[in-house]
This record gives structure tokens, C-alpha cells and sequence, in this order.
């Protein structure tokens, strides 16, 4: 089996090595933008995109203009791997998987791509364009390098690797198989009856948040003092993410190595999270409730955390298999009545047919483990988007094609 692995690492870069990055970073913003503008400008006047050789052309071209002599500070390959990203993202909008390329802004999401050259030596990282640069290293990157990510999150940069490697085909350690049922009380509770406490790394941070926004508000935009706050507001968010993705990282990791079959239920958070703000003819109700509720649900992480534990899954050679959500909280797990009366609170759960008692959370994640193993008897495939799904999303596509157009 193929493993594609990546390995993110800080880099502990000098004034001149930071100087560079950040230079290259710049550069390759303009290249994606200016292409960007190009590509979006001959769709308006009904013309046919450029493909890369036409885009690498074009960049040979501008090298020699007067005026962009700067473009040539940029190593030719982080330049290509731009355009390159920027016809996938164009094939992407059509396809209809993903939206249309949008420009890229100075400050936000500073990245560039080297496709190759890239060596880890000890402590040391040899990127072209760069030179020997010393980074964190906390743990040994396993197989070869294939391409590095060089990005800025706050006020360090770093670098991700991504590697592959041939493996024998896993078998699982364990063949047991577990339901799971995903909440905001309780994280995830386990059909063995486990239950898994959220983190709330959001929420922990709120007030902070909320009074460093304020203060944000009195100062004048742009001043000296204005970005130091917003560099505060950046720390938070990161520390935010940072605890929220350890603690899904630790929990997907152990059910992983746990069970070799997981069954979730394949919510649609995007729905759920859905504002109920409506509009001046037909207002929400509500509205202050639902948007906490938004809130609770986007702090879980529940669409990272079924990524994580697929991936993992299939490196110890388990499955995950998605359940549809439909009456698993309201069904009896002991002699399968289906009354939603039977759940009289958010946690406890009373069958009104046999008296069944039991953890609501945990009475739903075995209705989800009795569906999946269903669901997989008739031909239940593992996690992902399901076969009605991608004509939708190409007729999506294809109509915003016709907008851009």
C-alpha cells in the first residue's frame, strides 16, 4: 500500500533566510494573481483559458518586462508550482468540487510550494531558493520527499513535508467494531458505553477573545498599535486551533488503534450550522439560540475529526463506514421501538415499549453500529461523498462556470 504522509515542522530561520521566504512568498502571490486576472479576463471576453505551457510562456515574458525584474527573485520552481496550482483550481470550479479561484491577499495565508530539491538533513532543511535553514524537529519524517509547503501562521514559518512510502498491506490488530454518536454535551459517545468529554478550546478562550476584539475596535486601523493587537487576536485564534486539533488528533488516533470497524453517523454540519437569521420578509426565530447552537457545533470539529480517524483507519487496515443520522436517537436499542418520547431528557433515554434504560448518547451510538453493520451487509462503502452527491456538484459547477462566463 502507498502511504502519503505529511510532516509539518517550525523553522528557525535568521533575519536574511526569513527575508528570502518572505520575498518568495510575495512573489509568488503577484504570479498567482496576475494569472488569476489573465485567466479571469479571457473568460469575460468569451475566450478558452490558458493551459500551464501557455501560462509558463507568459511568465518567461513578464521576467523581461521592465518593471518586474523582482519576479526572477522567486526560484523558478516555487514560480511553475503556483501556475500549476492555479490550473488545478480552475479544474477543480468546473469539475464542481470546488469554488472559483479567488486573489490572494498580502498577510493572509503567506505559502509557496517547492515541488523538489528539497533535502531534511539532521536538524537542517535544504530548500532551494533559501539555502540550510535549522528547524524543530519532532520526529523523523518516513519515506521520500516528494514536495514542501514553506507557511506563515502568526509570526513563525513553517514547513510541511510530504512524503511517501510503500507499506505491506495493513492488517488490523483488533476485530472489534464500534458505533460512534457525535454531540456537544459529550463529544463522542462509544456503543462500549465510552464516553468522550469535548475539549471546547473555543469556548475556554471566548471572553479573551471578546475583549481583545473590543480593543481592537478603538484603535486606529493600521496604527502600530493596531497591529500588535491584531497579532494578539491572531495568537488566540491559533492557540484555539492548536488545542482543538491535539485533542482530535489524540482521540482519533486511540479509536483507531482500538477498533478496526467505526461506524459514524454521516451528518451534514454544513446544514446544521446553518444560520436562522432568514430575512426582513420571513424573520428567524430564535436567532440568539441557533447561533450559539452554530457556535457549539463549528467548536467540535466533527468534519476533521471523520477525516483524521478515515485516514488512520486505513493505515492500520480498518474502515470507517457512514451511517445515515435518521431516528438513531429516537429508536430503542433493546427491542428497536421507534418513539421520540422515549428520549424524556438530553441525556437519558427510556424506552416507552420494554422500559430499556440507558445513556441517550450511548443508546444512539449502538442503533449506529447495528445500521452500519446493515449498511454494510448490503454493500456500505467507507466514508465519503455518496454517488447522488457528484452530479449535483457538477451541475453546480457547471452552472457557476456559466456566471464567470
Amino acid at each position: 500500500m502507498l502511504v502519503q504522509q505529511g510532516y509539518k515542522y517550525r523553522v528557525e530561520t535568521t533575519p536574511e533566510q526569513r527575508e528570502a521566504i518572505a520575498r518568495t512568498a510575495g512573489v509568488v502571490r503577484f504570479i498567482w494573481n496576475s494569472a488569476l486576472a489573465l485567466q479571469k479576463h479571457r473568460l469575460e471576453r468569451g475566450g478558452r483559458l490558458l493551459n500551464y505551457a501557455e501560462l509558463c510562456k507568459e511568465l518567461t515574458a513578464a521576467r523581461k518586462t521592465p518593471g518586474l525584474e523582482f519576479l526572477v527573485e522567486a526560484h523558478s520552481q516555487a514560480s511553475q508550482q503556483t501556475l500549476k496550482d492555479l490550473c488545478r483550481a480552475f479544474k477543480d470550479f468546473f469539475a464542481g468540487t470546488k469554488g472559483f479561484p479567488r486573489f490572494k491577499k498580502k498577510g493572509r495565508h503567506e505559502s509557496f510550494r517547492q515541488p523538489q530539491g528539497v533535502r531534511l538533513e539532521g536538524r537542517h532543511v535544504s530548500v532551494p531558493g533559501v539555502g540550510r535553514v535549522r528547524f524543530r524537529k519532532s520526529r523523523d519524517a518516513l519515506g521520500t520527499i516528494k514536495n514542501a509547503t514553506l507557511s506563515k501562521r502568526g509570526n513563525h514559518w513553517f514547513i510541511s513535508v510530504q512524503t511517501e512510502r510503500d507499506v505491506a498491506d495493513p492488517v488490523h490488530p483488533s476485530s472489534s467494531e464500534v458505533g460512534i454518536d457525535m454531540g456537544i454535551a459529550k463529544f463522542a459517545a462509544l456503543s462500549t458505553g465510552e464516553l468522550v468529554q469535548p475539549i471546547d478550546s473555543f469556548r475556554r478562550l471566548e471572553r479573551q477573545m471578546g475583549t481583545a476584539q473590543r480593543r481592537l475596535r478603538h484603535k486606529k486601523k493600521f496604527s502600530s498599535n493596531w497591529k500588535k493587537q491584531k497579532a494578539a487576536i491572531a495568537r488566540l485564534h491559533i492557540s484555539i486551533a492548536d488545542a482543538r486539533n491535539d485533542f482530535l488528533h489524540k482521540v482519533s488516533t486511540t479509536i483507531s488503534k482500538s477498533h478496526a470497524v467505526v461506524y459514524l453517523e454521516d451528518l451534514k454540519v454544513k446544514n446544521m450550522s446553518a444560520s436562522a437569521r432568514g430575512s426582513v420578509d420571513d424573520p428567524g426565530k430564535n436567532v440568539r439560540q441557533k447561533s450559539g447552537l452554530n457556535k457549539a457545533i463549528l467548536d467540535q470539529g466533527w468534519f476533521e475529526f471523520r477525516r483524521q480517524l478515515s485516514y488512520k483507519e486505513s493505515w492500520c487496515g480498518g474502515r470507517v463506514v457512514a451511517v445515515p443520522p435518521q431516528h438513531t436517537s429516537q429508536t430503542c436499542a433493546q427491542c428497536g421501538h421507534v418513539c421520540a418520547e422515549s428520549r424524556r431528557s438530553q441525556a437519558q433515554f427510556v424506552c416507552v415499549a420494554c422500559g430499556h434504560e440507558d445513556d441517550a448518547d450511548v443508546n444512539a451510538a449502538k442503533n449506529i453500529m447495528r445500521a452500519g453493520q446493515a449498511l454494510s451487509v448490503c454493500g456500505g462503502g467507507p466514508l465519503g461523498p455518496s454517488a447522488k452527491q457528484k452530479p449535483r456538484a457538477a451541475r453546480e459547477g457547471r452552472s457557476r462556470a456559466a456566471k464567470a462566463a
